[in-house]
């Protein structure tokens, strides 16, 4: 969640508690939700259906985002119900991210799926992703676009 003059961004509203459904909010809050955590299974079996052979899931989610917890419940939930093993990497810095992609060389994951957004990291994220040929899949097209 992150707040911004007078705007906040939230990935779930409704178990953040800032509202009381999305049907009907309630009080005097409005806005937009991307539904970002009500994706995250579905991103799974995306990710599974184009690489059906993956086992091994490595997840990269930043500890700092409040709906983290939330997605990763959904994400143990959809992959334990496909057969998939995940293992959680928690980064946020760019140290972070290179030292789980060097733990890759001795845990080679089927698969990489990379929880909420990391945009400021998404050159480093796309890059080594490629180098080590791990197929993966990201929350935003941004991702794509930077490699």
């Amino acid at each position: 969640m992150a707040i911004t003059g007078r705007y906040l961004a939230a990935d779930d509203p409704v178990s953040l508690g800032l509202v009381a459904s999305l049907a009907q909010p309630g009080g005097n809050v409005t806005g937009v939700s991307i539904l970002s955590t009500e994706l995250t299974a579905k991103r799974l079996e995306l990710l599974h259906a184009l690489v059906p052979s993956a086992i091994r899931i490595a997840v990269f989610i930043n500890p700092g985002e409040p709906a983290g917890d939330v997605a990763l419940r959904e994400l143990e939930a959809a992959g334990g119900a496909i057969g998939l093993q995940t293992r959680i990497l928690r980064t946020s810095t760019g140290r972070e991210i290179d030292a789980a992609f060097a733990s890759f060389v001795h845990e080679r994951p089927d698969g990489l799926y990379v929880v909420g957004f990391f945009v400021s990291r998404r050159v480093q994220l796309s890059l080594l992703a490629a180098f080590h040929r791990v197929p993966a899949i990201f929350s935003l097209r941004e991702f794509a676009e930077a490699g």
